[in-house]
């Protein structure tokens, strides 16, 4: 059985979250503060964690950074925190997804268990097809990226981020129109996530990130997976295609 994470102080919406989770046949513990939520992390294996921003003892900023750096596990945050910037830094730290509250309880499920299957699928190896770009390597079936034959470690929606460009190179695609195809309609958050998600791979799989040779920014429409000797074409979001130079 599937077991979450919940470092949450506010007892009620922990326990209706792990009611939820229950729900949906997932187990769940509740850690009430950052610092026992993370020694808590550190005792047993989770597919999940949900996490609070505001925390006793250590902040969710913070707890974020640690458990990422011991494990790529999926990391939802849930916090009553609207500003960008809070979103902003909190997918840079390497979280999954962010949840503001209110929230609905069963979309926060769904969200977890969506982002538990792009990690299984992370962790599943096959024979399959290969996506080349220079010395680049994407392994679509089982989430592998590799530059220059060693591993390049990327989050879920990271990866299908950079597959869903590099699978259609050339083709300049808005910000609205990479939202809706990797977080999907129903998603609920802004267009600085698709930035905050394009900085973060090309600090990853760039030579050099402020001066980018795959993914490139077409300015005042959105990016484009570079690849040479092929014609460029602008994806609108009238649906309409046209060529650029």
């Amino acid at each position: 059985m599937n077991r979450i994470l919940i470092i949450e102080d506010d007892e009620l919406i922990a326990e209706l979250e792990r009611d939820y989770l229950a729900a949906e046949e997932m187990e769940a513990d509740i850690a009430a503060d950052g610092i026992s939520g993370l020694e808590q992390f550190k005792k047993k294996e989770y597919q999940a964690v949900i996490l609070d921003l505001m925390l006793p003892g250590k902040n969710g900023f913070s707890i974020c950074r640690e458990i990422r750096k011991l494990s790529d596990v999926p990391i939802l945050l849930v916090t009553a925190r609207k500003e960008e910037i809070d979103k902003i830094r909190g997918l840079g730290l390497g979280a999954d997804d962010y949840v503001v509250k209110p929230f609905s309880p069963m979309e926060l499920v769904a969200r977890v268990k969506a982002h538990m299957q792009i990690h299984r699928s992370l962790k599943s190896g096959s024979s399959e097809r290969t996506i080349k770009a220079g010395r680049l390597e994407i392994y679509p079936d089982s989430y592998r990226v590799y530059k220059d034959g060693q591993p390049v470690e990327l989050t879920g929606r990271e990866f299908e981020l950079l597959f869903f460009l590099a699978e259609n190179p050339n083709i300049v695609f808005s910000k609205e129109r990479l939202f809706d195809r990797i977080w999907g309609m129903e998603a609920v958050g802004d267009l600085a996530t698709v930035t905050v998600h394009v900085n973060k791979l090309r600090e990853k799989i760039e030579d050099d990130p402020s001066s980018p040779k795959l993914i490139k920014t077409v300015w005042g429409v959105g990016y484009r997976f570079q690849r040479e000797n092929e014609p460029g074409t602008l994806f609108t979001n009238s649906g309409k295609w046209s060529k650029i130079s």
